[in-house]
């Protein structure tokens, strides 16, 4: 079980790695290819990478998944991931990689948070780590005052959008075919985006060939690779430890920001990604009075 254990936090953190540099390719294709084009392209490749898996995958369980459920929660979920994901690429024509993936990863606060409203227990470490983020929010977004851009606007309703389809996809997890599930919400969320884009957008083929690498990194890599590492990691992962490697994902679209596209932060920015990234820690840390008697009631 060890051995499994550590399997999973290394599939885990490539997954956090390959999300993250996501968001420079992401930024990068900003320039050659309109949102919404990029994002049907990318889904569409996504769900052609994952056919091999879904015919190469079985599940443990001898449960038999029904496949117009699995259809039904990856349509649900896949119409939030459209959303979600234009909203993200139509916000990162105006910001930087690293400072979109780092409110994007307010996600990790807010999906507890929205447990309020499903009657559930919010232990006091989320309430911290919520205001830290905030605090967090405000050096990174706010300047001259209360002026906030458009673009991190755009990135903080995405944020609240990710986290709404997590939850969905939380819902359906236990009830369908994990691998089906995530087809389907693909599928739904290329064919969307492709539909908005043939009203909304100019498809230039030249302009998609200038950006073929960073699509098809986000595509097959971010979308299919990342998500079938991030099944095999949390099968074994303690929620929390999951948690907390995933949102290193933000510190890698940084990481890749500056490498890949030069882009710098300013100090006052800069600390206010450490202090989100701290809240985002803090909120998923359980206190230990909660660990040892969940430990209690497993004996």
């Amino acid at each position: 079980m060890e051995k499994n254990s550590i399997k999973s936090y290394v599939y885990l953190l490539i997954t956090a790695l390959i999300w993250g540099f996501a968001f420079a390719a992401q930024r990068f294709v900003v320039r050659f290819v309109e949102p919404f084009t990029f994002n049907g392209i990318r889904f569409v490749l996504g769900a052609i990478s994952l056919i091999p898996v879904m015919i190469l995958y079985k599940s443990d369980s001898a449960k038999q998944y029904s496949l117009k459920r699995a259809a039904f929660g990856g349509i649900i979920a896949g119409m939030f991931l459209f959303l979600a994901s234009s909203f993200q690429q139509i916000g990162l024509e105006g910001t930087t990689a690293g400072k979109a993936a780092f409110i994007t990863g307010l996600y990790i606060v807010i999906v507890p948070l929205f447990g309020i409203f499903l009657k559930q227990h919010i232990d006091i470490n989320l309430w911290i780590g919520a205001l830290t983020a905030i605090i967090g929010l405000y050096l990174l977004c706010v300047t001259g005052g209360f002026t906030v851009k458009y673009s991190d606007m755009l990135q903080l309703i995405s944020s609240f959008l990710f986290a709404s389809q997590i939850l969905i996809i939380g819902y359906f997890a236990n009830k369908v075919d994990c691998i089906k599930l995530a087809f389907f919400q693909f599928v739904t969320c290329a064919l969307l985006s492709l539909i908005v884009a043939v009203f909304t957008e100019n498809m230039y083929i030249p302009n998609i060939k200038n950006a073929l690498i960073p699509i098809i990194y986000a595509g097959i890599f971010s979308v299919g690779v990342a998500y079938t590492f991030q099944i095999l990691g949390q099968k074994y992962a303690e929620p929390t430890h999951s948690a907390i490697i995933m949102s290193l994902e933000s510190v890698f679209a940084a990481v890749g920001g500056f490498l890949i596209l030069g882009e710098k932060l300013e100090l006052r920015a800069l600390i206010g990604c450490m202090v989100m990234f701290l809240g985002i820690i803090i909120s998923q840390v359980r206190p230990i009075k909660t660990n040892k008697k969940s430990r209690k009631c497993q004996n």
